[in-house]
Formats: C-alpha cells, sequence, structure tokens
C-alpha cells in the first residue's frame, strides 16, 4: 500500500508536469514547418489509382433521365438539320419557278415581236385607207397563226347555242333568221387554251318568237 501511494506521488508532483510541458512545447515549437495537406483533386487521383480497375467497373451506368436527355438532343438536332432543308428547297423552288416564269414569258414575248414591227409599219404607211385596211388584215392573219401554235383558238360564237361556260350573254336580239337560244351577234372575242378557258366570248343571244310560239 505504501509502494502504491508512493508512484502516485511521484506522478503528481510539479517536477513531473514541468518535464512533461516542456517535452509539449518542444513538439509544438512554430519554427518546425508541418506536412501541408494534399490537395482534393491529388487525394482522388490517389485514391482512383489504389482502387485499380475494379473501381472502374463500379462506376454508375447513366440513368434513364440522362439517356432520355441525349436521345432528346439527336432529336433536336437532327429537326434543325430538316428545317435547314426544307429551307433550302423551298428557297431553290422557288428560284425555279421565277425563272421558268421569266423564260416562258420571253418566249411567248418573243413570237409577238413581229406583229409589233408590222404595226408600226402600218402606222408609218402613207397608202389608202383600203391598203391601211388590208395590212391591218394581214396583221391579224398573222397573230391568228402565232396564237394557233401555242393552242390558243377563238370560242365559236355565231349559229351555236349559248353555252355559258364559254359565253357571256349582252342581251337578246329579235332574229328570225338565228335559232331561238342561239348566238346572233359577237361583240367581243373569247378565247380558250385547248379545253381551258382565257375569257368567254362577249355575245347577244337570239330571240326567235316563231320557235316560241310553236
Amino acid at each position: 500500500m505504501w509502494k502504491q501511494k508512493t508512484e502516485l506521488t511521484e506522478v503528481d508532483s510539479p517536477d513531473f508536469e514541468e518535464a512533461v510541458g516542456d517535452e509539449n512545447e518542444a513538439n509544438l515549437d512554430p519554427a518546425t514547418e508541418l506536412p501541408a495537406p494534399a490537395a482534393e483533386e491529388e487525394l482522388a487521383a490517389e485514391t482512383a489509382k489504389e482502387a485499380g480497375p475494379e473501381a472502374a467497373e463500379e462506376a454508375p451506368e447513366p440513368t434513364e433521365l440522362d439517356q432520355l436527355k441525349a436521345e432528346r438532343d439527336r432529336l433536336l438536332d437532327r429537326l434543325a438539320r430538316l428545317q435547314a432543308e426544307f429551307e433550302n428547297a423551298r428557297k431553290r423552288a422557288e428560284r425555279e419557278r421565277v425563272e421558268h416564269r421569266e423564260f416562258a414569258t420571253g418566249s411567248v414575248a418573243e413570237q409577238f415581236l413581229p406583229v409589233l414591227d408590222n404595226l408600226e409599219l402600218a402606222l408609218k404607211a402613207k397608202g389608202s385607207a383600203e391598203q391601211l385596211r388590208s395590212g391591218v388584215n394581214l396583221i391579224v392573219k398573222q397573230m391568228e397563226e402565232i396564237l394557233e401554235k401555242m393552242q390558243v383558238k377563238a370560242v365559236p360564237t355565231v349559229g351555236e347555242a349559248f353555252d355559258p361556260r364559254f359565253h357571256e350573254a349582252l342581251g337578246t336580239v329579235e332574229r328570225d333568221d338565228v335559232p331561238d337560244q342561239h348566238v346572233a351577234e359577237e361583240v367581243r372575242r373569247g378565247y380558250k387554251i385547248r379545253e381551258r378557258l382565257l375569257r368567254p366570248a362577249l355575245v347577244r343571244v337570239a330571240h326567235n318568237a316563231k320557235q316560241v310560239d310553236e
């Protein structure tokens, strides 16, 4: 009992506390340089290196949301490409349509230039009225030939049954020599290209009282 008490006394003595304090102060000397902590990236790299290929195999697979986002991005990119292709095709078609219209207009105008030349010559002519009339008739015939080449023909009128698809009536006239509801007079000639009407013919329709009474 006395020996144990003596040992406790030595530990609790001031000399022992002072020695321990001196040792701690020596270990915590401010002049002593402490090792700097490793950076987070270096620690992560070392951890991955130590883990080896097994850690790479255990990496989480893309979630369903990530897959949907990737699919959305691919679809948006494809949509943008399709829109660009459609816009280019629309512009190309519009340009070709304008060029075709200009070519068709130029082709038609070129055929009528000789008619215009003859009209100008007729205006400069100093012949009689009969000679001028004859020259104009030749020009009209030339014009009709050009229209016929273009599949443009006059709508038949006088003597034909009135047809509202091709004729536009300006009124009626009493005629005994023309069947009732037939065209008696042509006021303005109508034209059609093949079977499509370009403009109706303005006509007056006959009213035959004799046929009506019968």
